[in-house]
């Protein structure tokens, strides 16, 4: 049994130093595939023809500004350095997002590899060998982490088994001294077939604003390129989870293999290791990701044991590995997963390799004890998955549906039957009128609810005025890009819902300040902690000193764009609100650099943003 100890101790050292010198080593595998590389025809350069898919973006779903559709085409920006319109936005940077109350906690267990907050999906005209990868970056660059290839046609029929991603350039997330533009050039992998599908992967958590991107260039050959005789040394510590999931026995890709295994040695005598408590054994086995406790559980019966104790899956990431993740993966986690209570399945499952029938039977046995459920991105989902979940998950309280733009609008109506729920994010989703008024009447219990940029709402005072009337306890409102909402829908909403500490009213433009809309808002909201009201033009000085002297636990404020805001009424506002830590006050024309500068000189715990164009 001492060598089944030393085997796990070993995972985890290994893995310790994997991550630490992850960056290092892909980029020298990187550099070697490369030089091995004698490519035998030209090289095609082709600019993304296509976007298909993404998590979020800072545009609206009906324009250009901002959006990632942006990043199809030649380049509208580069070299020029700055904000503009004319780029890819993500929805957010930094930590200001993860700080907020409306943010529920990560899961416990979870890759320390992933990095990844964002992506976007590429489509290009030519299937080919990548050789070489140009992002254009011009405002704030460093957030990609991830570069990914995908050996399945955009424009064709693909089986799930036709369906391979594989990572060709990954690195820690970064923060560039400039905000200025540059050509991100990474060394990428060789792989093994051609691609005319690629993907972005991005981290924003560092940066000091929001990073734009212009264009993306592929370079790559029609026909494989030969590899020179001479091979590259492989290091045992050169294995990360990507490589390992390819070979056999490793990772999450191979679920099937590892719990399906009956080959295990019977040992006859554990020695001191059977002295130890179950519970000590869990406790460490409980430190391990998934694709190690895989790693862990081939090794003998008693740590196989351990592995696939329910235990082990309260909470459950499976996020970080959504490009191996297979309804026979979902098969074999199955027994483990009956105690399971915070499931994290966002971006899995796409192009067909998580099929209706597998989620649901999936969901069927895990769901009883489920608080909280993450779909993010899930396209495989339809209206027989929701009504799953509202029939299987009967605790869920937590639901997380954010960018499933494919979900059908009568879907959603199935959500009012989860009556427990308290956080629900429907962001870019197509739910409509009739079924959200129907979840607002039967979800009494709603504390944070996201709304952003669904465009399928005809009437949002309608809407505010239900949560009004029956979401007492909402506490965090996301209405980013609401098309419709008046002063009639925020009284109604400010006075039915005054445990309100977050609020997003982010270019909602059919508000104006000189119905007092704003300004009862902030007489009513005094425990507002974050409050956007980004592009609406009508914000004045009239507005700030009611902020000022009503909400003094103000910690986030946006007034991009405003003109009527001068720096009088910022400096009452920084005066009186002690625990601000952000404020937005780009495109305000009367808040010039001069001002932003004095600014942070008298009040250095608060980052001020003031964005530029060159």
């Amino acid at each position: 049994m001492l060598t089944v100890l030393s085997m796990f101790y070993y995972i985890c050292l290994r893995r310790r130093a994997r991550t630490a010198t992850r960056g290092e080593m892909n980029s020298r595998r990187a550099v070697e595939s490369n030089s091995r590389a004698l490519p035998m025809s030209a090289e095609t350069i082709q600019y993304a023809k296509e976007v298909l898919d993404f998590t979020s973006h800072y545009g609206s779903e009906n324009s250009m500004s901002y959006t990632m559709w942006n990043l199809a085409g030649i380049p509208n920006v580069y070299p020029s350095s700055g904000d503009f319109t004319q780029t890819a936005v993500f929805r957010t940077y930094g930590t200001w997002w993860d700080q907020c109350a409306s943010l529920h906690q990560p899961s416990k267990r979870t890759s320390p590899s992933f990095h990844s907050q964002d992506y976007v999906e590429l489509a290009f005209e030519e299937p080919v060998y990548p050789t070489a990868i140009h992002i254009l970056e011009t405002y704030h660059p460093g957030a990609v982490v991830k570069i990914l290839a995908c050996s399945a046609n955009p424009y064709s029929q693909n089986s799930p088994a036709e369906v391979r991603w594989e990572t060709i350039w990954f690195g820690e997330p970064t923060k560039v001294n400039s905000p200025q533009a540059r050509q991100f050039s990474p060394c990428i992998k060789e792989i093994n077939f051609p691609t005319n599908l690629i993907r972005l992967e991005i981290n924003s958590s560092l940066l000091d604003y929001y990073t734009e991107l212009d264009a993306v260039v592929l370079h790559g050959v029609k026909e494989r390129p030969v590899l020179s005789l001479k091979t590259a040394v492989i290091h045992m510590n050169d294995l990360d989870e990507e490589d390992c999931e390819e070979k056999e026995g490793c990772g999450v890709g191979s679920l099937n293999r590892q719990f399906g295994s009956t080959g295990l040695k019977e040992w006859t005598n554990n020695g001191y290791f059977d002295k130890l408590p179950y519970e000590l054994i869990q406790l460490i086995i409980s430190h391990l990701t998934l694709p190690d406790m895989c790693r862990l559980a081939q090794t003998c019966k008693r740590l196989h044991q351990h592995c696939c104790d329910p235990l082990q899956y309260i909470h459950l990431s499976l996020q970080p590995y959504w490009a191996k993740l297979n309804d026979a993966s979902l098969e074999y986690l199955q027994p483990r997963c009956t105690l399971t209570q915070w499931l994290n399945l966002s971006w899995t499952g796409n192009r067909g390799v998580i099929s209706v029938s597998g989620f649901s039977r999936f969901l069927k046995v895990c769901g009883a004890e489920l608080l909280r459920l993450e779909l993010a991105c899930g396209h495989f989902l339809n209206e027989t998955c929701l009504e799953v979940i509202a029939e299987t998950c009967p605790h869920l309280q937590v639901l997380n549906l954010s960018s499933c733009d494919k979900l059908p609008p009568q879907a959603f109506g199935h959500i009012a039957k989860i009556c427990g729920l308290k956080h629900l994010i429907l962001y870019r989703t197509k739910v409509e009128q009739t079924a959200l008024l129907s979840i607002l009447n039967f979800c009494s219990e709603l504390q944070y609810l996201n709304l952003g940029s669904c465009v399928m709402i005809e009437d949002y005072d309608l809407i505010a005025s239900m949560m009004g009337a029956k979401c007492k306890k909402l506490r965090s409102l996301d209405l980013w890009r609401c098309k419709n909402i008046t002063e009639n829908g925020i009284a109604a909403l400010v006075s039915g819902c005054q445990n309100l500490e977050e609020l997003d009213l982010g270019w909602c433009p059919t508000l104006q300040s000189s119905t007092g809309c704003f300004a009862k808002l902030a007489r009513s909201l005094t425990n507002v902690r974050k409050l956007f009201l980004t592009a609406n033009r009508s914000v004045c000085d009239a507005d700030i000193e009611e902020l000022a002297a009503n909400c003094s636990r103000l910690q986030y404020l946006d007034i991009l764009g405003t003109r009527m805001v001068s720096p009088e009424s910022l400096r009452k506002l920084l005066q009186s609100c002690k625990e601000l830590a952000l404020l937005d006050v780009s495109f305000c024309s009367q808040i010039d650099s001069r001002v932003v500068q004095e600014l942070n000189a008298s009040f250095p715990h608060v980052a001020i943003k003031k964005s530029f164009t060159q």
